[in-house]
């Protein structure tokens, strides 16, 4: 496992490297969205994997993280359904709309900024608990 701090060094050599980059606000994070069987025992595992707590909850069908490299979400799957890669892509702070595509094995992949994504979620659960 790598440590928190080679990790950080590591973005630091990146954003050192790209002239672009230094001094900027721009920020990039994977996405990875899973359906899982239980939400809560999924959020319970998540949140401390994560070391972070939830910034959206919606009981019984969704959360989502935001840590310094990754938007995280889970949602809840019909019993049955197998558990798994929903879809991954990139929240992107340059990004002006929401976009996906599916990559060269049909994984779809989504390309957003937090504001799009903010009105995606509220859009599907207008009652979801957001920590701002």
């Amino acid at each position: 496992m790598v440590s928190l701090s080679a990790r950080r060094s590591v973005m630091t050599c990146l954003v050192e490297s790209v002239p672009a980059l230094r001094g900027a606000s721009y920020m990039r994070r994977i996405h990875i969205a899973l359906g899982v069987r239980s939400l809560a025992d999924s959020i319970a595992d998540y949140t401390q994997r994560l070391a972070a707590q939830p910034h959206v909850i919606v009981p019984d069908q969704y959360a989502l993280w935001r840590t310094d490299t990754v938007n995280f979400s889970i949602r809840q799957i019909p019993a049955g359904d197998a558990p798994g890669l929903r879809h991954l892509g990139w929240e992107d702070d340059a990004a002006s709309a929401f976009s996906d595509a599916r990559d060269c094995n049909g994984i779809v992949w989504e390309e957003f900024g937090p504001e799009q994504q903010l009105q995606e979620i509220l859009g599907l659960w207008p009652d979801a608990q957001i920590k701002r």
